[in-house]
């Protein structure tokens, strides 16, 4: 009897053993699943980092897209509103020698003495006239007395100055010069003082 319990006592250790080897598998999983959920992490994070990337570059090419698409809609705008001011400044350089006769008559008339009334009506069609074309944008230079400015002015010729005051100046307007919006379209033809 003590031989059967010395082995049941043996036997039951040996059934302890095997129960002590499920807990230390337990162990070892636990050990191995524990890696796995880094690995797991690892991987999510670089898929969050590539996708964040990803977002980033979409968002860059979007914000330069826009920009770019907002400058061509400016400069677009900016066109052509610059071609409605000058689209009809061919027309108006057409017409700045029919201005340029109206002047000359009406100062032929106050030299002459014509009629008075004829000379008022020639005043108002060449007021009307270029009301309209200043409406447009039309200006004159007036250039007389002014510093001589090549930016503005082209010198016909050059005359001694009737007084020092005048030397550099502008003494006579051979063809007045106009702006249109600012904008020369015609130099004024002058003389100069020296």
């Amino acid at each position: 009897m003590i031989d059967e319990k010395i082995e049941d006592v043996t036997f039951e250790n040996n059934d302890d053993s095997p129960q002590d080897l499920p807990s230390t598998e337990n162990d070892e999983k636990g050990a191995n699943e524990k890696p796995l959920k880094k690995s797991r992490k690892t991987k999510a994070e670089k898929k969050l980092e590539e996708l964040t990337k990803k977002n980033n570059e979409l968002n860059d090419k979007y914000l330069r897209l826009y920009s770019e698409f907002d400058n061509y809609r400016k400069r677009t705008n900016k066109e052509r509103l610059d071609l409605l001011r000058s689209a009809s400044q061919e027309v108006i350089i057409d017409l700045l020698p029919v201005i340029d006769d109206f002047d000359r008559a009406i100062k032929a008339m106050e030299e002459h003495g014509l009629n008075e009334e004829t000379k008022k009506g020639l005043e108002l069609i060449y007021n009307k006239f270029f009301n309209i074309l200043s409406q447009k944008g039309l200006e004159p230079m007036n250039s007389l007395g002014k510093d001589f400015d090549t930016d503005y002015h082209e010198a016909i010729t050059n005359i001694p100055a009737p007084d020092n005051n005048m030397i550099g100046k502008v003494v006579d307007v051979i063809e007045k010069g106009y702006l249109l919006n600012g904008k020369i379209i015609r130099f004024a033809k002058v003389v100069v003082g020296s």
